[in-house]
């Protein structure tokens, strides 16, 4: 299912080459965490090890290299020739199964272990469709329900980006849709978040940061100094490209205040991914207004499990004052007919240097229900920051 080792979001690769400059030490856990309790088939543990054992043979090749260097000038020689020797360690993840539930665990040094979390999304998912075999709309329907789409956001002037890397329903069908978008005369799609397909198709690659640099500066700093060092550390590898700051960490009102002029000047825009997205938009305009910043040369990259239909409305409400755009997965790769699997992967453990304890990692989403990690940590998380 995974072939190449740029079958997987662009976020995970930028995020690799500052790990690997500033926290080469720095040691992780991951934990697959089933939000929809999907109760997974005898023996599909099996499968998931088999096809993860496969990803050994995974190299990045001379011409997946030279494409890289020019679609991804940011990149550096240094980062570049550590990618082009890493392979993916099977005996990093840790897969079983008891009844119908499904357990994945990876551990490791973070800066080898940060590529397994969206192959593993992608492989959990289509091998469950797989073994299910549900019945599915026949290429022509999904066809049109993609050029539908497509065709919709570039009526309403709304650019999106494919970001249905993680929970698509097979990687045919992932390449599928962004065929069905690129045959249209007129699109509105201004990349994809897989750098494999990005090279496939000739799109840009896009994406920037994930929860995971954020959660672990909280457990690097602790959590009132995170999003500040977590900017900070990003500006140092990326002082002038990569610029979206992903906000709701620790809740977006606590990273308004470490987001002052300087930040907020230096860095391109943010991304919203939980709480009401209207009000998000309020509140960095206002943000942005009160730091003496034009909010129309900002930008705000909304990604929090839309479909087309919420997007235009987001994008309507938005009225052109700021630069909106959106990145909208599992709706895109996954709308064949069948109801997606509702599944993250996310850091759970961290020791940032061997001299350090570990600790467990939180996440404090502007939406409750998606809150995520130790119970104790994240009461203590919320204490600390007077949430």
């Amino acid at each position: 299912m995974i072939e190449t080792i740029l079958d997987n979001d662009l976020y995970k690769f930028t995020m690799q080459q500052a790990v690997h400059r500033l926290y080469p030490k720095a040691r992780v856990r991951y934990e697959l965490t089933n939000r929809g309790q999907t109760p997974f088939p005898e023996g599909f543990d099996r499968l998931i090890k088999d096809r993860v054992a496969k990803m050994a043979g995974l190299s990045l090749t001379r011409d997946e290299r030279l494409w890289l260097e020019k679609a991804c000038p940011y990149f550096t020689k240094a980062y570049l020739d550590y990618l082009a020797v890493f392979r993916f360690d099977p005996d990093q993840v840790e897969i079983s199964q008891q009844g119908p539930r499904l357990s994945v665990r990876v551990d490791g040094i973070w800066s080898r272990t940060i590529l397994w979390e969206v192959p593993l999304m992608a492989i959990i998912s289509e091998t469950y469709f797989e073994v299910t075999a549900p019945e599915i709309l026949s290429r022509q329907a999904i066809r049109e329900r993609n050029q539908g789409k497509a065709k919709m956001m570039a009526d309403a002037g709304l650019t999106f980006a494919d970001f249905g890397t993680r929970r698509r329903f097979s990687v045919t069908n992932h390449a599928h849709f962004l065929e069905d978008v690129l045959a249209l005369d007129h699109h509105s799609m201004a990349g994809t978040s897989n750098v494999h397909f990005a090279r496939m198709y000739g799109i840009a690659p896009v994406g920037t940061m994930a929860h995971e640099w954020i959660m672990f500066h909280g457990a690097l700093t602790d959590y009132p100094a995170a999003n500040a060092a977590a900017m900070d550390a990003w500006l140092d590898v990326y002082p002038d490209v990569l610029g979206i700051a992903l906000t709701d960490t620790f809740t977006t009102n606590n990273f308004l205040k470490a987001f002052n002029s300087d930040r907020s000047n230096r860095l391109s825009g943010v991304r919203h991914d939980s709480g009401d997205p209207e009000t998000f938009t309020q509140t960095i305009l206002a943000h942005y207004r009160e730091m003496g910043i034009d909010p129309a040369t900002k930008a705000i990259v909304f990604s929090d499990g839309l479909n087309v239909e919420r997007a235009i409305k987001i994008h309507r409400f938005c009225r052109g004052e700021v630069k909106d755009s959106y990145g909208i997965g599992t709706n895109l790769t996954n709308d064949v007919g069948v109801a997606p699997l509702n599944i993250v992967i996310k850091l759970s453990w961290v020791q940032p240097e061997p001299d350090m304890d570990g600790r467990p990692t939180v996440k404090l989403s502007d939406d409750p229900g998606k809150h995520t990690g130790d119970p104790g940590e994240l009461r203590y998380c919320q204490k600390v920051l007077g949430l």
